[in-house]
């Protein structure tokens, strides 16, 4: 195994923390572990010589990044969520937003596309035939995420919670996986962008998906970020986080409304 010297570690975190907020001073094993095959694949000897490359090739920052950030989730994952979203959420929405008929709703750190696309399933659920433009503007700073969530084709594990109503989005392949339809897929909008970046949105939305990205962030940069959802949101618009995570409420003016589910006051 490759080992990583002391002033490797350092700037390897350090880089990372600086330009993607994740926080990795305390994982100096687990980049080593994740890593080796990658140096040796590329032929690197040391890590020093290895960020020189990623230095000259912005493109090769997304293998670490993939490396070293888990990428698993599914179908209806944290189903309170789904359900607060078509039991308060969506019918204030039908009132409030009644006159352009229109919902903006971001997710940030998509990730394989499961998170935007049961929440498309969910919309469709509640609107059925009315007209509405809920199109789900869907984000990652892992292009080769985006790729694979654009493509659309999942495990058995990925959808074995959804309900039977959702089945008629799914073709089995040949090879035992399902692939999501167009009419899905084409309601998602993916965009690269890096969450530590500047905003600049042309509307502000009515919700933010953010669920367990922030564990890879220290409390500084996790209260910057919140505090960014909360200026693109619209007032009495919400923000989801993941179970495992919390928003510290001195840092933010975010209304707690129940455990991973926080909303900008009207």
């Amino acid at each position: 195994m490759i080992k990583l010297t002391d002033q490797e570690f350092k700037d390897l975190y350090t880089f990372v923390k600086s330009n993607y907020g994740i926080n990795l001073e305390k994982k100096r094993q687990l980049i080593e572990s994740r890593m080796n095959s990658v140096l040796a694949d590329k032929g690197f000897k040391n890590y020093t010589d290895y960020l020189k490359f990623v230095n000259s090739n912005p493109n090769e920052i997304t293998v670490v990044l993939n490396k070293l950030t888990t990428n698993h989730t599914y179908f209806l994952r944290e189903p309170e969520h789904f359900d607060f979203l078509t039991k308060t959420i969506l019918p204030e929405i039908k009132v409030t937003n009644d006159a352009t008929k229109e919902m903006r709703i971001w997710s940030a750190g998509c990730s394989t596309g499961e998170e935007a696309y049961t929440t498309i399933m969910t919309l469709k659920d509640f609107f059925g035939m009315d007209r509405w433009d809920y199109r789900i503007l869907a984000t990652d700073i892992s292009t080769h995420v985006m790729e694979s969530a654009k493509v659309g084709v999942y495990s058995p594990e990925s959808i074995a919670n959804i309900p039977k109503a959702w089945e008629k989005y799914f073709k089995k392949t040949p090879d035992d996986l399902y692939l999501l339809s167009d009419e899905i897929k084409r309601e998602v909008i993916f965009r690269k962008l890096n969450l530590m970046d500047s905003f600049s949105f042309k509307k502000p939305f009515d919700l933010i998906f953010c669920r367990n990205v922030m564990i890879y962030f220290d409390q500084p940069t996790k209260d910057k970020l919140v505090n960014k959802y909360y200026d693109v949101l619209k007032p009495g618009g919400y923000l989801f986080i993941g179970h495992s995570e919390t928003i510290s409420r001195n840092a933010t003016k975010f209304e707690y409304v129940q455990p991973s589910i926080y909303r900008k006051g009207k």
